[in-house]
């Protein structure tokens, strides 16, 4: 039988006694979404040091004056701000995940303050509603 780990809340109440294996399951999973949410915003971002879970989409710098190019190049760099948008978004849930995790009350849903069911955490380890919660 797999060693039990006891979750708490805020308020010091058992919440959850989830596995160990468990929660170390989904908090790799966690870790490997960080990482490639973070590789992919790389890609054509620079995390902004002044603030904290803010990434700067770089603008294409070409020098040649073509109009036709430099429509594209404005289309291109929209197209990635509303992509830098939404990674940035999944990236703090993984954040707030990963520091529930750390610090206690993963598993807990945010708004009704009961467990989220294992399921659910296994299809969506950042998920902060349980899905009856979420489907309101």
């Amino acid at each position: 039988m797999g060693s039990k780990k006891v979750i708490y809340n805020k308020k010091d109440k058992i919440i959850k006694i989830m596995e160990k294996k468990l929660i170390e399951e989904l908090k790799n999973k966690l870790e490997t979404n960080k990482n490639s949410l973070q590789k992919e915003l790389e890609s054509f971002a620079s995390e902004d040091p002044k603030l904290k879970h803010n990434w700067d989409t770089r603008y294409p710098n070409r020098e040649d004056g073509d109009k036709d190019d430099e429509a594209d190049e404005v289309q291109e760099y929209d197209n990635k701000l509303s992509l830098e948008y939404s990674l940035e978004l999944k990236l703090k849930d993984v954040n707030v995940a990963l520091e529930k995790i750390k610090n206690g009350g993963y598993g807990i849903c945010e708004n009704c303050g009961k467990k989220i069911d294992e399921k659910r955490l296994l299809a969506c380890p950042e998920a902060k509603t349980c899905l009856k919660c979420n489907e309101k």
